[in-house]
């Protein structure tokens, strides 16, 4: 039986079936494994892990300690909460957005590409090149953030270190316009969005896509990429400190388990702790070749999760009613048996979005797509609602061939 467990209750013995954070969070080479010492122990302590999942089968129990299962259930009655309150308001439909926001996906990745090339030939970085990115990104999330959020979650091992750099601008854009911050303020936001992971331009491409487990050496080299950024966006004179910060701090957590300089709460700038939410959400939405991805509405439940430690909690349930509990390109799995891709949040429940059905999971076969509001009735475009979220990779289908039925 998996159970949730406070890290406080570990003993040698038990069986970790899951530690309950993020790839980059701890020190182990597997994320299940028998704990044979007190050291292990004092590992996932000292990794800022509050709490793990454990199993009851194959190791020692605690007997008060709640399923993984009634854990779950309690977060899915808060998160029910948080869905009640309205998304942003957009201008254009995804429909219409997404031709622009393939364009722009395409630049900005290149002009990320740049940044990485220069900086690794020692030249400072050019900061005309890269602020009319963040101006364009911007814009486009204005007229309709689900198409450019949605579209970048297709990543690949090639592009994921500089798509996940414009994800990190669009999604922080998005969060700071949610959260009705000046426009200004949400330029330099997105520029440190687009700049943070700069300093991973000094990690050999064979440590940042390493399939087996980091030595310790590794994982430290890769941890100094935050310090390597700021040393490097600091040679640009026209820099502002919000990129700055952005890049330097955007993994430090609350708890002071972070780095490089292991801040605590409100130590950490306000943009610093949007910043480190979005990073994690979609560092841990993407496939890599030491990780498969969690899908969109499972890294929210995690972010989440997390936020009783590591994040801020205000910020956290903001970024969720932000982007959505379903976010749009979120593939569902409907109560009917039928697959959707979801296309729009709806404006005063989160969990009961518009979809694009495709699939019905009883025939294992293509339908004729059709549009449906969930927030409807039978009889007036609805009559079906949402069970939960789906792999792509378990039914072999592509979501995002489906996400413009206009």
């Amino acid at each position: 039986m998996f159970k949730k467990v406070d890290s406080a209750q570990l003993k040698v013995g038990m069986y970790i079936h899951d530690l309950s954070c993020d790839w980059m969070t701890h020190p182990f080479v597997r994320n299940r494994f028998m704990l044979t010492s007190e050291d292990e122990i004092r590992k996932i302590i000292q990794a800022g892990i509050h709490d793990v999942v454990i199993d009851s089968v194959r190791g020692l129990d605690v007997q008060d300690a709640p399923t993984l299962a009634e854990a779950d259930a309690a977060t899915e009655r808060e998160l029910a909460l948080i869905a009640s309150v309205p998304p942003p308001i957009t201008r254009v439909s995804l429909g219409v957005e997404l031709a622009r926001a393939a364009r722009i996906r395409h630049q900005a990745a290149n002009v990320v590409r740049g940044v990485m090339t220069d900086a690794r030939l020692g030249r400072a970085i050019e900061l005309d090149r890269v602020r009319p990115m963040v101006q364009d990104i911007t814009e486009s999330i204005t007229r309709n953030p689900g198409a450019l959020v949605g579209l970048l979650r297709i990543k690949t091992k090639d592009d994921y270190a500089f798509l996940h750099s414009v994800s990190v601008c669009a999604l922080l854009v998005a969060f700071c316009r949610s959260r009705g911050m000046d426009a200004e303020i949400t330029q330099q936001a997105g520029l440190g969005g687009l700049l943070h992971d700069t300093g991973k331009a000094m990690v050999p491409d064979s440590v940042l896509n390493k399939a087996a487990p980091l030595t310790e050496a590794e994982f430290e080299l890769v941890r100094r990429h935050p310090r390597d950024g700021y040393d490097i966006l600091r040679q640009s004179p026209e820099i502002g400190p919000i990129p700055l910060d952005i890049t330097l701090h955007h993994h430090e957590r609350r708890d002071g388990s972070g780095y490089p300089d292991k801040l605590v709460g409100d130590a950490i700038g306000e943009l610093v702790q949007m910043a480190s939410i979005v990073d994690v959400y979609d560092a841990i939405t993407a496939d890599r070749c030491y990780h498969k991805g969690m899908s969109a509405a499972e890294a929210l439940r995690k972010i989440y999760e997390w936020s009783k430690f590591h994040f801020n909690p205000q910020y956290a349930q903001e970024f969720m009613r932000c982007v959505g509990i379903y976010p749009v390109g979120t593939l569902v799995m409907l109560e009917s048996g039928r697959l959707a891709v979801v296309v729009e949040s709806h404006e005063t429940n989160l969990l009961a979005p518009k979809v694009n059905v495709f699939f019905s999971t009883r025939s294992n076969a293509y339908i004729k797509p059709e549009t449906v509001d969930l927030s409807r009735g039978f009889g007036f475009g609805g009559g079906d609602k949402i069970v939960g979220h789906e792999s792509a990779s378990k039914w072999n289908v592509d979501p995002m061939r489906f996400i413009n039925l206009i």
